[in-house]
């Protein structure tokens, strides 16, 4: 049970990742980096749709409309640019982070 756990954090950790590199390359249309930004204030904005002091649902709706976010961001970036994020996350994680911030190179 906690093994599952820590291998979807693992991976919830090499996707956000994954999504930070791409939206730092160049290939990445303007309009999916737009959507990330977008998503990045929803989530740090302390407006909501549904306030977040109503129980379960305050929760619900930001998890649901940053979900749906970066699925739809993840399908407009091309392919190829995702899977050569992805791999970089990866190796990244391999590495550690120390590693990976002084590795940096924008795609």
């Amino acid at each position: 049970w906690a093994r599952a756990i820590k291998r979807k954090a693992d991976a919830l950790k090499i996707e956000l990742h994954a999504m930070a590199l791409a939206f730092t390359d160049r290939r990445t249309p303007w309009y999916v980096k737009v959507l990330l930004v977008a998503l990045f204030l929803y989530a740090a904005s302390p407006i909501d749709l549904i306030p977040d002091f109503i129980p379960v649902l305050g929760m619900l709706d930001d998890i649901i409309i940053i979900s749906l976010g970066l699925a739809l961001a993840v399908r407009l970036i091309p392919k190829e640019v995702m899977t050569e994020c992805r791999e970089r996350a990866r190796e990244a994680q391999k590495d550690g982070l120390i590693a990976w911030l002084f590795s940096r190179d924008k795609g």
